[in-house]
C-alpha cells in the first residue's frame, strides 16, 4: 500500500537541508530503485519553482510499504530527522486514484 509522508520543516531550515540533502536524497533513490516510490519532493517557503534563500516549508513523500509501521520506522530515520530539518512528520495511508 502506499503512504503519504508529509513533514513540515523548522524554521530557517536551508542551511540544515543542504547539510542532509544528500543522504535524504540516497533513500529516495533507493525506494525510487526498488520501484517503491510513487513522487517526492520539497514544498517552496514562497510560490516559485525556484525559492533561492527563501528555501523550503516541508517535504512531500509517496512511497509503498508493507504497513503503516513499516512507513512510520522509514520516515523516522530521515536524515532530514536527524539534522532537525523537520519539526514535525505525519504518516498517512494513501490510496492512488489518478492518473
Amino acid at each position: 500500500m502506499f503512504y503519504a509522508i508529509i513533514s513540515e520543516d523548522v524554521a530557517n531550515s536551508l542551511p540544515l537541508r543542504k547539510q542532509a540533502r544528500p543522504a535524504h536524497i540516497a533513500r529516495l533513490e533507493a525506494l525510487r530503485d526498488q520501484g517503491r516510490l510513487l513522487i517526492a519532493g520539497p514544498c517552496p517557503a514562497i510560490d516559485s519553482e525556484d525559492p533561492g534563500e527563501a528555501g523550503f516549508s516541508g517535504s512531500l513523500v509517496v512511497a509503498e510499504f508493507d504497513s503503516l509501521a513499516a512507513a512510520q520506522a522509514w520516515a523516522d530515520t530521515d536524515p532530514y530527522i536527524t539534522a532537525g530539518v523537520y519539526q514535525s512528520v505525519v504518516v498517512k495511508p494513501y490510496k492512488k486514484v489518478l492518473p
